[in-house]
């Protein structure tokens, strides 16, 4: 390895006169204050890895879990293979570096070109000694047992593995076939009885079943494609500024607090806002959002967004697995391990898949065996083979994961992330879409545009005031009023004994007073002058505004006017919406002139307001009642009811934390525009599924039965266990290829 100054790849060489080093090949996380310290460190990592067991590989991840795609609740710390299915495990976030299937890959692939240039002679002697098969059985029985027992050593393993934990699987069968092909041909060899001896399609099976494993490796590693894509956003590195000096540091070195440049076309490290400098900056990736956000001072950025032409200085906020990429990547790869409602019939199949088919093997064996023509023998183990290795659980175990996996991440990649299989399901078939009002149909970011102070308050104390309870507040009105305070010049009051009530209002006290804000039917619970919640509650006059007002030791001291602006893309997608046959319903705990206000606007005719967050959830509990299916897009904490009892929650990733938990689909954008995105998703999730299904049904409906001989009596046809091997192999990589159409599925 070559060790270089930091410099030679644009970075800072020095920092408080020190110079710093990383190797320019792998370990570049490395930094060292000079080459002989890297010599060191590089040492003692050899040290290391020699205490490390000799099966494995270097570069694999033990602190990992892994899990296996078809039986997704068995999970292990470290790699290795599933005790149920004998399926190489994965790792339940997708790493960039070289994992268990990649490895798994390589294996298979080396042993599936020893046995090819083994097997080639096998089938060569056999079909040139085919009338006098003992002139070359010598040759075929060395031949054939490394193929067999070398290369085709791990079907064994796996086959016994089954066994032991009573969890019959595909290696079972394939074990079972192979071995009883060889062993038949070994006693028949030694016993030198004249009977066909079949080493040819025991090297050819295990051969053909390890080309079969190469291709599902392979494309099952396309699978996780848009998961790595994500993970590969983040840059490894980011130039920090510390002391008034840049240096280039690890990713994983940042800090919160930490000032960070981020010049020209490069992609931001970690999430944090903007305190200098103002560019263009790509969100694509992350938000679906084809077109650069500019950002200023104050703007919030994301990580492994990509700059544009401005130089910017982030401070950073959120570092390592707080980051929103990386929560990206744990909601999809846990949306990816969930099991989803349809696979429950695959997986009951599935439990007696195995010994149905075992059983199948024997009678076909017996009947052969009974009244088949001569040899017997023969005949009865070449169809009792041909019917074990034909069969294909995999398939059918694939069927469902494959497509949610693949399905999942197409949906990542635009800006939609489901919470698990259930609410991926469930989307494709809802009928009715209830939307909250405020951050869904609206922007969220309201502005104040009045502020009426009563005799003996001024309008900037009674900001001042406002504005210091609102700062203890999710709520969007909050965001508004300290706006507008800032705006103004004004600082906020310091509070005290906060107090939220959802739907109604907050209260807090400040210097000694108490200061309650609120609309105008919780100013009525407090025993207010009505005169004043009459003004309270006529001042919009039907416009799209949100009034609240101000009481300062329960005594009317003013109200502020807030103005929401209605969303660009709302009428027209609504529209959409309501043309693929949904009914669109608003609920929300604005007031009826409001609400109407921004319906009429929008075009929803179905209108409930002024709900509390209990009056939501009822609502959804009315609807499916009815039967409808129901699912919720709202976004503050006063939508979380309602998101959890909806059929599926779907939440604005622009809103607060309790509502993206409680729902069960995120717009990373929180545009309504992603409700399409998602459901298209969905739909096409789900036809895949019952695609995948269907060939796995109809390839094994069909398959068994012809291997089993049903068209010999009419047509004297015979399915040979080498195309049986064949067949199955393709079984499973025809059902993930088809899962990973989904990958192109239009945004």
């Amino acid at each position: 390895m070559v060790v270089v100054p930091v410099s030679a790849r644009g970075g800072s060489a020095t920092h408080q006169g020190t110079t710093y080093y990383f190797c320019n090949s792998r370990c570049r996380e490395k930094f060292v204050a000079n080459p002989s310290q890297y010599l060191e460190r590089k040492s003692e990592r050899a040290e290391d890895q020699k205490q490390d067991p000799p099966s494995a590989p270097p570069l694999l991840r033990s602190d990992v879990w892994y899990f296996c795609p078809m039986d997704p609740e068995v999970r292990q710390k470290g790699p290795g293979h599933c005790p149920k299915c004998g399926m190489a495990l994965e790792p339940e976030t997708p790493i960039l570096k070289e994992d268990f299937s990649t490895t798994e890959l390589k294996i298979m692939t080396r042993r599936f070109w020893a046995s090819v240039i083994l097997t080639l002679p096998v089938v060569v002697l056999a079909m040139v000694s085919a009338h006098s098969p003992s002139s070359s059985a010598t040759p075929e029985l060395l031949l054939t047992t490394p193929v067999v027992f070398g290369a085709g050593w791990s079907f064994f393993q796996r086959a016994w593995r089954s066994i032991l934990n009573r969890s019959l699987n595909m290696f079972t069968l394939i074990a079972l076939g192979t071995g009883a092909a060889y062993l038949y041909s070994l006693v028949a060899f030694f016993c030198s009885s004249p009977l066909p001896l079949y080493f040819e399609s025991a090297a050819v099976i295990t051969t053909l079943v390890l080309l079969g494993q190469v291709l599902e490796l392979r494309a099952r590693s396309k699978t996780s494609s848009a998961l790595k894509e994500l993970l590969a956003l983040a840059p490894p590195f980011a130039r920090v500024i510390r002391g008034g000096t840049e240096i280039d540091i690890p990713r994983e070195s940042i800090q919160i607090g930490d000032l960070i440049r981020v010049r020209p076309g490069e992609k931001v490290s970690v999430d944090g806002v903007v305190v200098e400098g103002k560019s263009a900056v790509d969100e694509s990736m992350i938000t679906g959002e084809p077109l650069s956000a500019e950002k200023v001072v104050g703007d919030r950025v994301k990580g492994g967004t990509q700059n544009g032409s401005g130089s910017l200085v982030v401070r950073a906020e959120r570092v390592g697995a707080g980051t929103f990429l990386s929560q990206i990547v744990r909601l999809v790869a846990q949306a990816q391990r969930s099991r989803a409602p349809i696979q429950r019939l695959a997986d009951r199949v599935s439990s007696w898949f195995v010994p149905t088919v075992i059983l199948i093997a024997f009678l076909t064996f017996a009947a052969w065996y009974a009244w088949g023509p001569a040899p017997k023998v023969s005949h009865a183990l070449v169809n009792a083979v041909a019917v074990l290795i034909i069969a294909c659980p995999c398939a059918l175990g694939l069927a469902t994961p494959m497509a949610i996996m693949v399905g999942t991440g197409r949906a990542a990649r635009s800006g939609v992330l489901f919470r698990d299989a259930e609410s991926l399901e469930i989307l494709a078939k809802i009928d009715t879409l209830v939307m909250d009002k405020t951050g869904t149909l609206t922007e969220g970011k309201p502005r104040v545009l009045e502020v009426h102070a009563l005799a003996g308050t001024s309008e900037e104390e009674l900001l001042r005031l406002a504005a210091g309870v609102e700062l203890a507040s999710e709520h969007p009105l909050a965001s508004a009023v300290i706006k507008a305070a800032v705006e103004r010049h004004v600082a906020p009051a310091v509070v005290s004994n906060f107090e939220n009530r959802p739907g109604k209002g907050i209260l807090g006290r400040v210097e000694g007073h108490e200061v309650v804000i609120g609309r105008s039917d919780f100013l009525k619970e407090l025993g207010v002058d009505p005169e004043f919640i009459r003004v309270v509650g006529e001042a919009s006059d039907g416009v799209v505004l949100s009034v609240i007002g101000i009481l300062v030791d329960r005594k009317p001291a003013g109200w502020m006017t807030v103005s929401d602006p209605i969303k660009s893309s709302a009428q027209a997608t609504l529209q959409r919406v309501k043309d693929r046959g949904l009914r669109v319903i608003m609920a929300t705990g604005d007031r009826k002139a409001t609400a109407e206000s921004v319906a009429e606007r929008v075009g929803i005719k179905e209108i409930h307001s002024g709900l509390l967050p209990a009056a939501k959830a009822e609502l959804i509990k009315t609807l499916q009642a009815e039967g409808c299916r129901v699912a919720m897009a709202g976004d503050g904490i006063n939508d979380s009811p309602a998101l959890a009892q909806a059929d599926v929650g779907i939440a604005m990733g622009t809103g607060t934390d309790i509502a993206i938990e409680s729902a069960g689909v995120t717009l990373v954008k929180g545009d309504l525009e992603g409700i399409l995105r998602a459901r298209a998703i969905s739909q096409a999730t789900l036809r895949n599924i019952r695609q995948n299904l269907f060939l796995a049904f109809a390839y094994n409906s069909l398959a068994v039965p012809l291997a089993a001989g049903v068209l010999y009596p009419r047509f004297g046809l015979l399915l040979s266990p080498m195309i049986a091997s064949a067949a199955m192999s393709l079984s499973s990589v025809s059902v993930i290829a088809n899962a990973l159409r989904l990958r192109r599925t239009p945004r």
